[in-house]
């Protein structure tokens, strides 16, 4: 009887474990951001402009453990991927180099950022088919919200 009952609870915690595994959100597409309800000027009317990931579009690609973000920017294609893992890793912001880290709460991503310019936090969930990117550190918090324009 007791062993059965610990089988049950096993069981239990690993159905539970693999449904918290699951809503894991994907946010590989081609994203665009929607500047209304980001509360901020469309692309090109001069917001965001110098901000990383401002209103240009951005393509994501999501595998189970890398996290990868193309944007154009001045100098053409910017591409910055991200160990899913929580490893902190090098990435390029321009003209210096960040360490960075993605690791998952819940169903959101967060990914830190730490350079000269000190630290930064981007905060990434979905929600009906919106992804929304909230920032803090750097110019104060952000919000930004788009849609997905292509899988």
């Amino acid at each position: 009887m007791k062993r059965a009952r610990i089988g049950l609870m096993a069981a239990a915690v690993l159905a539970v474990a693999t449904v918290a595994w699951a809503q894991k959100p994907d946010f590989s597409g081609t994203w665009t951001l929607d500047p209304e309800a980001s509360g901020a000027p469309a692309a090109g009317t001069g917001g965001g402009g110098g901000q990383r990931g401002g209103g240009g579009p951005m393509t994501v690609k999501q595998t189970a453990d890398t996290l990868t973000i193309e944007r154009q920017g001045q100098q053409g294609t910017m591409t910055t991927a991200y160990k899913l893992d929580g490893t902190e890793t090098d990435i390029t912001m321009g003209q210096m180099t960040a360490k960075a880290s993605a690791k998952w709460d819940g169903n959101k991503l967060v990914i830190t950022t730490k350079s000269e310019r000190g630290e930064q936090t981007q905060t990434w969930s979905l929600d009906k088919g919106l992804l929304t990117i909230e920032g803090t550190g750097g110019r104060g918090p952000t919000k930004r919200v788009y849609k997905k324009t292509t899988t």
